[in-house]
């Protein structure tokens, strides 16, 4: 790792831990609320490409797990990583790592601005939210007692506000490509 990637992935988990000050919401019928973090997850993702955005869900994890407050609603713990949202949490980490994969070679080919967009918005959607998802719904349904279809449609109700950071994602990914280089 240079000297970029040692303020780049602390960053991108501060970003990730800053989007986590708006109070969740609780859905009640699960107990998984909504946050903006994945927010910043599609961010790190999408902009410091697969490895180093992967690092830094890593990196909100271990703080996690040390026990500091870095989740939506202050939470932290080990006790977090055994509840029903540990699956979306742990599913940040591979999410990051896909939306990275994908984004970069549609940030490489450059081309229309519209084009990048479409690009860089299948990949935040792809990594972001169904790779997130598919772990989360699977834990959640482990460990939540829930079933997995009930799981699967208790958790369409992320889908819209997902959506909507997918497409901040993929807009503030190309603003920044186009006055600093991502790749």
């Amino acid at each position: 790792m240079n000297s970029r990637d040692l303020v780049a992935v602390p960053l991108f988990a501060a970003l990730i831990v800053a989007l986590g000050v708006m109070p969740p919401i609780p859905l009640g019928f699960l107990p998984v609320p909504i946050t903006l973090q994945t927010l910043g997850v599609m961010l790190a993702g999408a902009m410091l490409g697969p490895w180093r955005g992967a690092l830094a869900p890593v990196l909100v994890v271990l703080l996690v797990i040390l026990g500091l407050p870095v989740l939506s609603g202050g939470r932290g713990g080990l006790g977090v990583l055994a509840g029903p949202t540990a699956g979306f949490l742990i599913g940040w980490i591979p999410g990051a790592l896909v939306t990275g994969l994908l984004a970069r070679p549609v940030l490489r080919r450059g081309g229309q601005d519209w084009r990048v967009l479409l690009g860089l918005l299948l990949a935040c959607t792809l990594g972001g939210i169904l790779v997130v998802y598919a772990l989360g719904i699977a834990w959640l349904a482990l460990v939540g007692g829930v079933g997995l279809g009930a799981a699967a449609l208790g958790s369409l109700a992320f889908l819209p506000g997902d959506l909507i950071k997918a497409v901040i994602a993929a807009g503030a990914t190309r603003a920044v490509q186009r006055v600093y280089p991502l790749v």
